[in-house]
């Protein structure tokens, strides 16, 4: 009884629905990447045990990255590469390993910055409860955006572009734009961007390879001693010791054609994630009915765009990359309309030469896309009505929580509509996975 007496003044320091236990007691640890963990309190029988120690700052730091949530991210890049009807491969990888660097580095990030706000709304995060150290949590930021823009770079430099904006877009809204008006259509972007770079990373990786392999082949045998053309090994293949000028600027084309195919997907992506931001913003302190509404009729309309595009397609025919025929139409939300011949992407043309379709089964898409699109909306739909109807805390993050889960059947769905079950089939395996990490470290 003593020892349960003791525990209720800590727990009741803590705001209702979020008194659980934070695992380290409050006090701070070794944070493992700076050496340092702040000023530590005077011993006393309740500060964990050495051996307890290292499994408490494992799980400060699962905390702090929202482990359960990054189940979120590799589905960005495959609904990228199946937007410009590419099957995933190398490019695609070096996106995935990328966006999953820079989606931490703004998790740590973010709580860096909210530390002194944390510290009165959500004491028991890992930074206001002493378990993290402030500058660990900046030099992690740090580091896994140095690590992203690097994967970034071995898929190219097109790829290489469309990460420093993300990673520009990801430090802009942590530090400054979170808390203006600018803040969900800054994370919205940092989504869109995610996805755009699966798709660029996918096509000039593969375009790159290709024409390595031309070259090595065009360039094989063409003398015993070191000349003009003489080709030397590098990882991956071999390249001529001259290149031609324009191999500098070859992968310009297929990437902006990339950009071009896989701008509405997302679109469709960002509008999600402005709609999640929006109601993130009243998640610690709640009081907000207006918005869970408006995002609960946001995604109904999402849900909507992304079923009505499948429509009309004849049986058998592969999905079009393009911005046209049977592309999305975005008119519903704020009057942007891509449907039509925008950019002349539709017919076969720039970025189509070459281009591998997805072979789809008549019966098994509009399936998939189905199913894949109801989960959207039965994970999203259902917390964002109950935090309408009683917008508490809790139910408010419970909101945000089924909105970061909901991105991921709305990735399966996007890549399905655009020709690939397959990787449809592949985002949704992270389901049960995201579902169950979730019981365990909260994706908030």
């Amino acid at each position: 009884m003593r020892w349960r007496l003791r525990l209720l003044p800590a727990l009741g320091a803590l705001p209702a629905g979020l008194r659980v236990a934070s695992g380290a007691g409050g006090h701070a640890l070794q944070d493992g990447l700076s050496g340092t963990g702040g000023t530590a309190p005077a011993p006393d029988r309740h500060r964990p045990s050495p051996g307890r120690g290292r499994g408490d700052t494992v799980r400060a730091w699962t905390e702090l990255f929202r482990v359960s949530a990054l189940f979120s991210v590799p589905g960005d890049a495959l609904a990228g590469a199946a937007a410009v009807g590419r099957s995933p491969g190398r490019g695609t990888a070096l996106a995935i390993g990328a966006s999953l660097c820079l989606y931490e580095a703004g998790m740590a990030l973010n709580d860096w910055a909210d530390r002194e706000e944390d510290a009165v709304d959500r004491p028991h995060r890992p930074i206001p409860s002493g378990r993290i150290s402030p500058p660990a949590a900046l030099g992690a930021a740090g580091v896994l955006t140095a690590a992203g823009l690097a994967l970034a770079a071995r898929a190219g430099r097109p790829a290489l572009a469309v990460a420093t904006g993300l990673a520009a877009t990801v430090w802009a809204y942590d530090l400054h734009l979170k808390h203006t008006k600018a803040g969900p259509a800054a994370m919205a972007a940092a989504r869109s961007l995610d996805l755009l770079l699966g798709a660029t990373a996918t096509a000039t990786a593969t375009r790159t390879a290709t024409g390595t392999r031309a070259t090595a082949t065009a360039h094989a045998g063409t003398g015993p001693g070191p000349g003009p053309h003489t080709a030397r090994p590098v990882r991956g293949g071999t390249v001529p010791l001259t290149a031609a000028p324009d191999n500098v600027a070859a992968p310009l084309r297929p990437a902006l054609g990339a950009l071009a195919a896989a701008l509405p997907a997302a679109l469709v992506l960002g509008a999600h994630t402005y709609g999640v931001t929006a109601v993130s913003r009243h998640e610690a302190q709640g009081g907000s009915t207006a918005v869970p509404l408006a995002v609960l009729a946001t995604t109904a309309t999402l849900g909507a765009i992304v079923l009505a595009a499948h429509r009309g397609r004849r049986p058998g025919e592969p999905a079009t990359p393009g911005l046209g025929g049977n592309g999305l139409n975005m008119t519903g939300l704020g009057g942007i309309s891509l449907s039509g011949n925008g950019l002349g992407m539709t017919g076969p043309g720039e970025y189509r030469e070459g281009h591998p379709h997805h072979p789809t089964a008549p019966a098994l898409t509009p399936l998939l896309l189905t199913a894949f699109t109801g989960a959207y909306l039965r994970t999203a739909g259902p917390p964002l009505l109950h935090a309408a109807l009683n917008p508490s805390p809790p139910l408010t993050q419970r909101a945000v929580g089924g909105g970061i889960r909901a991105m991921i059947p709305l990735q399966a769905a996007l890549a399905t509509r655009a020709g690939a079950p397959g990787s449809g089939l592949a985002v949704m395996a992270l389901v049960p996975l995201a579902r169950a990490l979730s019981r365990k470290v909260s994706p908030t």
